[in-house]
């Protein structure tokens, strides 16, 4: 640990530290879904189909919808297109040329090199896939890349497959801010979870095999786990 003149002992000195730019809106792709940023005119008939089979689950922990009407989502999504941050993409399958899921950048602060994905709508279509996996590695490889040094993940301490799901991908779970937020009329307590950037290219390792084609049987079943590879 170093220290200062004083003796006190202060952070690892980041000579060479530069601040990232912000992410832009530029389409991400990948082997099975591609990242468009958000439009209201291009990928609501999508989103709202796929959200039609919905009961109503995907929608609990997030701060908003389900929507009551095709209309309503609508308008939220076309307020949303227009937003830097958060910054809104829509993840389209490529096999079915289909939007089925959202999710955003946010509380992006390049002067501390730290991000947020978030605002994540994974379609009952979507989830358990490859392209949901995919989505979010190229979501966390762009941050990366981009220079941050600092990748959150966020989730109301009670979504229990929100948590499993940061552990499967890799993040360190950091502990639960309490009384945290109110949603939809609820106290919400706040788990964190994060990736720092030198863990990242063990990880980008990780998702890479687990993506390969060849990790997949011809019934599309997964031959090595995720979670095997980013425990290690």
């Amino acid at each position: 640990m170093p220290v200062n003149p004083l003796g006190q002992d202060v952070g690892e000195a980041l000579p060479d530290w530069q601040a990232p730019p912000s992410p832009v809106r530029e389409a991400m792709q990948g082997r099975y879904c591609r990242l468009e940023p958000l439009s209201a005119q291009r990928h609501s008939a999508d989103l709202w189909a796929a959200s039609s089979v919905d009961a109503g689950a995907s929608w609990t922990y997030l701060p908003y919808g389900p929507f009551e009407s095709r209309a309503a989502y609508v308008d939220w999504l076309a307020i949303r297109e227009r937003e830097a941050d958060p910054l809104f993409f829509a993840i389209v399958d490529l096999k079915q040329g289909h939007a089925l899921g959202v999710c955003a950048y946010l509380r992006i602060e390049p002067a501390a090199g730290c991000i947020e994905v978030g605002h994540l709508y994974f379609s009952a279509a979507m989830r358990q896939t490859a392209m949901a996996t995919e989505a979010m590695y190229l979501m966390m490889q762009n941050a990366f890349e981009l220079g941050y040094r600092r990748y959150e993940w966020k989730c109301d301490a009670l979504n229990a497959a929100s948590r499993a799901a940061a552990e499967r991908l890799g993040f360190q779970f950091e502990g639960v801010f309490r009384q945290a937020r109110v949603i939809k009329g609820r106290n919400r307590d706040t788990a964190w979870f994060s990736i720092i950037d030198s863990e990242w290219p063990a990880l980008r390792a990780a998702f890479e095999r687990w993506l390969a084609p060849e990790n997949f049987d011809t019934d599309g079943r997964q031959r090595v786990a995720l979670s095997a590879l980013t425990a290690k």
